[in-house]
């Protein structure tokens, strides 16, 4: 699972996989094995490296760890909502990410093409079906990241249009 999560204002990038009864993390591209336990809906208790944190979501929606108070929000691309919010709004640059995890078939669109709305850019296919990654907005495709044959993560950057 890949998530964007906002803390105090910055943003970080977490995948998370489950093995066994650790969770394996990637923070920014750094990698880190936990023991996470819940000790009741709104507190889990992570062991990291021999030590020992405490996380609580608070009634305001901050987060409480080592007795300070942090804004956090989590962008997950699998909720419908994420995907309404990230649609909206046609100004500066645009993420165009996979919605779910897939290999790239084909790619439609080179860097420096002017993009229409609804323009194709690259194909994911996913559990036999394939599934056009479109562009939201006219501008131009100024980064490509999908190459056919590559394995794609949901919530994986596939394109930026300006």
């Amino acid at each position: 699972m890949v998530y964007d999560i906002s803390i105090s204002g910055k943003i970080h990038r977490l995948e998370l996989q489950r093995s066994e009864a650790r969770w394996q993390f990637r923070l920014d591209g750094l990698e880190i094995s936990a023991d996470v336990e819940q000790i009741d809906p709104e507190t889990l208790s992570i062991q990291v490296g021999g030590k020992s944190f405490e996380v609580r979501r608070e009634a305001d929606g901050k987060m409480f760890l080592h007795g300070k108070h942090y804004d956090v929000s989590v962008d997950d691309p699998r909720s419908w909502r994420g995907r309404r919010r990230a649609g909206t709004g046609n100004e500066g640059p645009h993420k165009l990410t996979a919605s779910m995890p897939g290999r790239i078939v084909r790619v439609l669109a080179s860097e420096g093409d002017k993009i229409s709305a609804g323009q194709g850019i690259a194909v994911v296919e996913a559990m036999k079906m394939q599934n056009e990654i479109k562009s939201p907005k006219q501008g131009t495709l100024k980064k490509l990241l999908a190459r056919p044959g590559m394995n794609v993560h949901a919530g994986e950057v596939l394109a930026v249009v300006e």
